[in-house]
């Protein structure tokens, strides 16, 4: 796409066409850190889930942005209701705790629009209370992408976008920085451990990930996580926030573990 000013040309890059959409419910502690890396944006999405906290009245600050409340029911719906509110072909779509860098900004701004690529995806650097972590297990994740080209799917507690098209790397990165409470941790584990537990026991083993092939097997996977954080991930030279990850990883699996066997007892009463 181009635009011409006063008889020049000039090619629009990403930044100008895209809108940043965001689901959120009570991230009163996130939201206000993740939208002051976003004064660069034309239009911002907000998808509420019907906050009781602080999160409305921070994000109705800024006049840009366009608030859309609906009752959540499942990851995957909510971000395709919030997709199919959105006008441009360009999508960037961020948790609320996720806190763009000066870097990925940049690199944005450098993209043409008529790249032969409709998905890019991120890597992300975890923080705990603000302090970035030398490793973690959490994933890259294609975060920026044509909307005409993708659609969630709904993938155990999670969602998985599926990219009909070519998909193509940042080199920049993303941070991730969560300062909800630890309670608010503990019940959104639960319920991700349930819904992992049906997903994990409604799929033949060979279907399943070598990850989610170990996590049926309940025993190794609480160990595995441990281990491998701690010591191959190097988050023992970390210090409090590493050992804090590496237990909140740990104590995942094991919730998870334990929906596992609940589920199995009571199959065979």
């Amino acid at each position: 796409m181009v635009v011409v000013e006063t008889g020049q040309t000039k090619t629009l890059s990403l930044l100008d066409e895209v809108t940043v959409l965001i689901l959120t419910y009570n991230e009163g502690p996130n939201i206000r850190r993740t939208l002051e890396k976003l004064l660069w944006a034309r239009r911002i999405i907000v998808v509420d889930s019907f906050s009781t906290d602080e999160t409305l009245e921070i994000i109705r600050t800024h006049k840009r942005i366009e608030v859309i409340q609906r009752r959540f029911d499942n990851h995957m719906s909510q971000w395709n209701y919030g997709l199919d509110q959105v006008d441009t072909d360009w999508v960037l779509c961020l948790d609320a705790d996720y806190q763009l860098t000066g870097s990925f900004i940049s690199e944005l701004q450098g993209l043409r629009l008529d790249e032969p690529v409709d998905a890019y995806y991120v890597r992300f650097k975890y923080c705990i209370d603000g302090r970035a972590l030398r490793g973690a297990l959490y994933p890259p994740r294609a975060v920026c992408f044509r909307r005409s080209r993708c659609r969630y799917e709904q993938d155990g507690h999670t969602q998985l976008l599926r990219i009909d098209g070519h998909p193509g790397w940042l080199r920049s990165f993303i941070y991730h920085d969560d300062r909800k409470p630890l309670s608010s941790w503990l019940q959104a584990q639960d319920r991700y451990a349930l819904l992992e537990a049906r997903h994990l026991l409604a799929n033949s083993p060979s279907t399943l990930s070598v990850p989610d092939r170990l996590r049926r097997w309940i025993v190794p996977a609480p160990v595995i996580v441990f281990v491998y954080t701690l010591l191959i991930k190097g988050l023992i030279l970390d210090g409090s926030p590493g050992w804090y990850y590496v237990l909140q990883r740990t104590l995942a699996e094991i919730l998870l573990s334990l929906r596992l066997i609940e589920a199995k007892l009571r199959s065979q009463k």
